[in-house]
């Protein structure tokens, strides 16, 4: 599950770029940005649940 965050920390931040490269409208900017921030909130939450899990394992 730690790769798979981490993996989408990075895809979210790929999906800002595009929008900002390849997108006109600044209403379609908005929403993709929004888009890469909730995948980038995704990963964030799995990194930070991953980490959880293994501290709780050891004790």
């Amino acid at each position: 599950m730690k790769f798979v965050g981490f993996l989408l920390l990075v895809m979210g931040w790929m999906l800002v770029l595009a929008a900002i490269v390849l997108l006109a409208s600044q209403l379609s900017r908005a929403v993709f940005v929004l888009a890469g921030a909730a995948v980038e909130g995704l990963g964030l939450t799995f990194v930070i649940r991953s980490h959880l899990i293994l501290r709780e394992d050891k004790a």
